[in-house]
């Protein structure tokens, strides 16, 4: 505890830390007061179909994410993840077009460029998702819920159909611009920690719903609920590990040059992350899954039939498998992106560096690739074994909603960004020579962030 409270203090002594943390505090406080901010023409307190239908399954993960914007009919309602849709179609497209690989390669004044091109594709995104929307709020409210700003009009106007689409654009770029300034002014990744607190704010309602649960009759009591802890404190251990988990490759330098001195034998690492994607392949994947229910007008599952509706269950085995096998791919997909092992032996030949064994240049290189797509594999599949959990231990009599808590998304999303963060504050900390953290002064983040701003 008095480690605790001697870091609060080093914390508040970086004047620099310090108003980044408020900063980033305001700037989520402005995202969770627009989630409650209604659309102008609805009114709030009809909403209860509304919020049972966004109760579970698939619309239920997406009213997750959005912090709850998604039920209660706010400007904030689509959230981020058209966003995150837009920069996946970015990054592949970068991939195979020439033009975009050119733009990877212009540095900073491409990089604004990309940026640029994902924020009309975000608009357009949305654009086409809005109507889909609105229209699944009006089947759900009462007609005398919907009152326009023309009080003689009994029913949506064109008018009340063009504002909610415009409103609904604008809030998914106002909550975009939100998550860029704190990525620029505060402290860590700002989409990611968007996500996260739309996740960490459904959490209090889903452990106290799971107690009262079990606390009844055909519940199986409290010690039934401390088991469940004691797995979700498990499958966290488990989460971190994954998240923070490398392998060390030897790399010898045979001579190291620091001014006039020289340094021989001087053996060194090269760590490989067993997930070197971090979270971003779930982050990637749960976007692709939201496209069916997105296609077909954000119905309910339950109003579906076919390809569609097994698509749309979360608990399902077409959804899960789906899911598991996009998540080794993107993994890959991801990995090969942000890891480049000809880079990386460039770099050891220019610093007189090497791998015992290894010829340096193109040799070098091929045994990087070889050791990464190795740990690579047993990494997404823990990944992808993870991401499905929820589905497996809602078999078991778990509430959909804490499932969601015992891996998945939310999990990973919740771990890597919480790590990240921390160790964006331990570095502040550690720079001006004060403990970190831990014991260890080291706490492992993801080893790549997609910077989404």
């Amino acid at each position: 505890m008095k480690k605790l409270f001697d870091t609060l203090r080093n914390i508040n002594k970086i004047e620099e830390l310090r108003k980044r943390i408020l900063y980033t505090l305001a700037i989520i406080l402005i995202y969770r007061l627009g989630s409650y901010i209604v659309i102008p023409g609805v009114d709030p307190n009809m909403l209860a179909n509304l919020q049972s239908q966004a109760s579970g399954g698939l619309l239920g993960l997406l009213n997750m994410f959005s912090g709850g914007a998604f039920s209660n009919a706010s400007i904030f309602a689509l959230g981020i993840m058209p966003y995150i849709s837009a920069s996946i179609v970015i990054q592949l497209l970068g991939m195979a077009i020439p033009y975009f690989q050119r733009l990877q390669r212009e540095g900073e004044s491409g990089r604004r460029k990309i940026n640029q091109i994902t924020r009309y594709l975000t608009v357009a995104i949305v654009a086409l998702q809005a109507p889909g929307y609105i229209a699944n709020m009006i089947s759900q409210l009462p007609a005398e819920a919907i009152t326009p700003f023309d009080p003689n009009v009994t029913s949506p106007s064109a008018f009340f159909w063009f504002s909610s689409t415009v409103i609904l654009i604008a809030g998914t770029l106002f909550v975009m611009w939100l998550g860029e300034k704190i990525t620029d002014k505060g402290i860590g990744n700002g989409i990611s920690l968007i996500i996260m607190i739309g996740i960490i704010a459904n959490l209090p309602f889903a452990l106290f719903a799971e107690f009262f649960s079990r606390l009844e009759q055909s519940g199986g009591g409290l010690v039934y609920f401390l088991v469940e802890i004691a797995v979700l404190v498990f499958v966290i251990l488990l989460t971190i590990l994954l998240v923070q988990g490398t392998r060390k490759v030897p790399v010898q330098y045979a001579k190291r040059i620091v001014g006039n001195r020289q340094y021989g034998g001087v053996r060194q690492y090269i760590p490989l992350k067993v997930n070197a994607a971090g979270v971003m392949p779930i982050i990637f994947a749960q976007a692709i899954m939201f496209l069916p229910i997105t296609l077909v007008g954000f119905t309910s599952s339950e109003s579906l039939s076919g390809i569609a509706a097994a698509f749309t269950n979360i608990n399902g085995l077409y959804y899960n498998l789906t899911f598991f096998i996009l998540i080794i791919l993107f993994t890959y997909f991801y990995t090969a992106v942000t890891i480049n092992p000809n880079q990386m032996a460039e770099d050891m030949k220019k610093n007189g560096g090497f791998i015992p064994g290894v010829k340096p240049g193109k040799r070098t290189a091929e045994y990087l690739d070889n050791v990464m797509s190795r740990i690579t594999l047993p990494g997404s599949i823990f990944l992808g074994f993870v991401a499905i959990l929820p589905a497996l231990v809602s078999q078991v009599g778990v509430s959909t909603a804490f499932a969601q808590f015992y891996g998945g998304t939310s999990l990973l999303i919740l771990v890597g960004v919480v790590l990240d963060t921390l160790q964006q504050i331990e570095s502040y900390l550690l720079m001006r020579h004060y403990d970190g953290l831990t014991k260890s002064g080291r706490i492992k983040g993801r080893a790549s962030a997609m910077n989404m701003g």
